[in-house]
């Protein structure tokens, strides 16, 4: 899978899951999947496209207004799409 390059099929699925219609989760979760996405491990992975499945709403919840998810592998790649990044 590249998503830098967004070459196959999975990539460019997940890239239109990033797109929320909400400017700030946009820019969230997209920088997130440019980023850091390769590097993570399965159960990462498997808790961002499980996050991704989640409501606009809950998104909001989680990564605008602090509160945190029940599965422990969601609240770790929230924490990461969280963590800043250098410019």
């Amino acid at each position: 899978m590249t998503v830098g390059g967004c070459n196959d099929s999975a990539t460019r699925q997940l890239r239109w899951q990033c797109r929320r219609g909400m400017r700030e989760l946009d820019v969230l979760l997209t920088r997130y999947l440019e980023n850091q996405f390769d590097r993570a491990g399965n159960a990462e992975k498997a808790a961002f496209n499980a996050l991704l499945s989640l409501s606009d709403p809950e998104l909001v919840a989680y990564l605008l207004l602090g509160e945190s998810p029940d599965d422990p592998h969601m609240i770790d790649v929230v924490q990461r799409i969280l963590l800043p990044t250098d410019p």
